[in-house]
């Protein structure tokens, strides 16, 4: 089985293996002779291999995967560029379908004025093999530029998705890392919870200002290696969480998956409720945000954010020069063609366009 079939899709899920699937197609010809042509699906929903969900899941992705490979050439960009960085066009639906290794990252307005002057967090976005929209101000942004993001992909959508989906695929674990102390595990039972399985394997909430202690930091690792988690999930907040994934993913030698899930822990632990869903459609959660929590947030968002407006209007232009970094000019050959042309694109001098 290959390309968008059916087996291929329930396979690729874990749903069933290569024997299962093959006993059904068996049964499908011998049925043919007799009764006539019966499809697949509904051979392996009659013998309990997998439930009637399982297959209306499994063929709706068949009929996304069909429309993405049809519209694929129809001259929309797989990539984004705002600012100094070139974003993933992916829907949730095609991330999930493809993530099965790498480092996710989702960024925002926020994200893209540190990208500005971060060199070290830049180097991180760079190393990063995915990158998708995690604000309803950059698909505003998006199409602006004329180049407009397919979905929203935020990072505190992606992650309980990310958990629906693989539910069934005991080779997909989780560890999590961050929120106050007590609050990542919380988030662990309520997730295992839903999942009806130990989905999340271990949790844990660090010190503040741990990425500053190298020895916790090892501690950590020790602790993370030891649950043999496939999937990390860091939210301790940007550019922290990114930065410490860079450093730090080398030493991990189970994780497949890093995704950094910002405030996505408390979320999932039910300690901070997420803006209304009207909010986050009209691109205004950061309002419901600085109502939540003034005292930290209302600096980013009135003050060190408002400059991306008037970038985005250089780039637009075409008065927009990315930032030069003499600390991302200097990294080492990468070892794939992503980070090779994005260390292209650092380098340009000349003023760039959507």
């Amino acid at each position: 089985m290959t390309g968008n079939s059916l087996g291929s899709i329930l396979l690729k899920r874990r749903l069933l293996n290569q024997g299962q699937l093959n006993q059904a197609l068996q049964k499908q010809r011998q049925q043919a002779e007799t009764c006539g042509w019966k499809l697949i699906g509904e051979i392996l929903v009659e013998d309990g291999t997998i439930s009637r969900r399982d297959l209306e899941n499994a063929l709706v992705s068949q009929t996304q995967l069909n429309e993405m490979d049809s519209s694929q050439y129809a001259g929309q960009s797989s990539k984004v560029n705002i600012l100094n960085l070139a974003i993933d066009n992916l829907s949730m639906h095609e991330l999930l379908e493809q993530l099965d290794s790498g480092v996710v990252l989702t960024p925002n307005v926020d994200h893209l004025m540190k990208l500005q002057k971060d060199a070290e967090f830049l180097r991180a976005y760079a190393l990063a093999d995915y990158k998708v929209c995690d604000s309803q101000v950059l698909m505003y942004a998006s199409k602006l530029l004329g180049t407009p993001f397919k979905e929203k992909v935020s990072g505190s959508d992606l992650f309980p998705q990310f958990c629906e989906f693989h539910k069934h695929n005991d080779s997909i674990t989780v560890f999590l890392m961050g929120g106050a102390e007590g609050v990542a595990k919380k988030a662990k039972s309520r997730i295992n919870q839903k999942a009806n399985r130990e989905l999340v394997v271990a949790a844990h909430s660090p010190s503040f200002g741990f990425e500053k202690n190298e020895q916790e930091c090892l501690e950590i690792i020790e602790i993370i290696n030891e649950s043999k988690a496939t999937v990390l999930a860091v939210g301790v907040g940007a550019p922290k969480q990114e930065k410490w994934i860079d450093k730090y993913k080398h030493k991990l030698h189970h994780v497949k998956i890093f995704m950094a899930v910002g405030a996505t822990i408390d979320f999932e632990a039910g300690v901070l409720k997420r803006s209304p869903k009207w909010m986050s459609q009209l691109g205004i959660e950061w309002l419901f945000r600085i109502y939540c929590d003034p005292h930290r947030l209302w600096k980013r968002y009135l003050v060190e954010d408002l400059p991306f407006f008037w970038l985005l209007l250089k780039q637009k232009f075409g008065f927009y020069t990315p930032p030069r970094f003499d600390a991302a000019d200097r990294m080492d050959k990468p070892a794939n063609a992503k980070v090779s042309s994005y260390r292209l694109l650092l380098k340009k001098s000349v003023t760039t366009k959507a």
